[in-house]
């Protein structure tokens, strides 16, 4: 349905600290290298680009806005989470389910270090 999401960072080094142990935990790798950028995805060709603002203004986070991975177990989600917790991001739900989506849902949510949910 789409062809990547891009967040914003301050921090390139930073967010690449964060992003690379964080997006492994759910089996997502760098397919290759852009200058300015981090890359991130999976087979299915789903990409997240994390990126230094392309107007040299500071990213900021978008209010109401977030990005769902799909994890492929709840251990995957704790693991998500607690590799998010050790490398800088800031909780902001922790593991368990969520009955207001539906009976099954479970999730994590977390904030990265430039505040990206």
């Amino acid at each position: 349905m789409y062809s990547h999401v891009t967040l914003g960072t301050r921090d390139l080094e930073r967010a690449r600290r964060f992003y690379a142990p964080v997006l492994a935990t759910l089996g997502l790798g760098q397919p290759f290298t852009l200058a300015g950028a981090l890359v991130f995805g999976d087979a299915q060709g789903m990409k997240l680009f994390i990126v230094e603002p392309f107007d040299g203004r500071p990213a900021t986070q978008g209010n109401g806005t977030h990005v769902a991975l799909t994890a492929p177990s709840r251990a995957a989600v704790h693991a998500f989470h607690l590799a998010a917790m050790r490398h800088g991001g800031s909780d902001a739900g922790i593991p368990g389910l969520r009955p207001h989506y539906h009976a099954h849902y479970y999730a994590a949510y977390v904030r990265d270090p430039d505040g990206n949910k």
